[in-house]
């Protein structure tokens, strides 16, 4: 018999919920499966297909890498549905396993759009999981001049070290991205 994936503390709080009744099914199962559709619909951007989901399942739902639906939709570009989990109360902060979290990924992605969204809805601009690495740093190490620009008007720290002691501006320089550190560069000489 297949081994099935263990629950997310989240699912496991919801499989009394309605949703355990349908078809038939136990508790466990219909919630994998609508914390799956759910996921797969942040990921997609359905946002009517999430609307409907999101009631049935906790907002800040996570999967088994510990990425939210707001880091799903993020991560892919889904502004709409990135508002809508975020007016419904999604966490703008919480990171997945590896302590990255949703305004990282917009760095790390290029995505002005969802980095403004997220700093608005209160993600902080200097937010870092257990490496060090801010947002800022991914954006330039990456590259994503835009998205630094937007970080540096909103008070991101262009010098904060990372726990390796790395600093946006050298990260920059060791990934080659020469945008970010022409820029970073240039903020030094200001």
């Amino acid at each position: 018999m297949p081994r099935r994936a263990a629950l997310t503390p989240e699912a496991a709080a919801v499989a009394d919920s309605p949703l355990s009744a349908t078809a038939g099914a136990t508790g466990p199962v219909v919630v994998e499966d609508a914390s799956r559709r759910a996921q797969s619909a942040a990921r997609e951007g359905d946002l009517t297909a999430l609307e409907s989901l999101v009631a049935g399942v906790p907002v800040n739902l996570r999967n088994e890498e510990g990425n939210t639906l707001l880091m799903l939709a993020v991560y892919h570009g889904r502004h709409a549905v990135a508002s809508m989990l975020l007016e419904r109360g999604a966490d703008p902060e919480r990171a997945n396993e590896c302590g990255q979290t949703p305004l990282a990924a917009a760095a790390f992605k290029g995505d002005v759009e969802s980095a403004l969204l997220l700093m608005n809805a209160g993600a902080p601009v200097d937010g870092a999981g257990p490496d060090g690495r801010t947002p800022l740093m991914y954006a330039a190490m990456f590259d994503r001049l835009e998205v630094l620009e937007v970080l540096l008007q909103s008070g991101a720290d262009r010098d904060r070290p990372d726990r390796g002691g790395q600093r946006p501006l050298t990260l920059a320089r060791t990934m080659g991205a020469r945008r970010t550190v022409e820029r970073l560069e240039r903020s030094f000489d200001a």
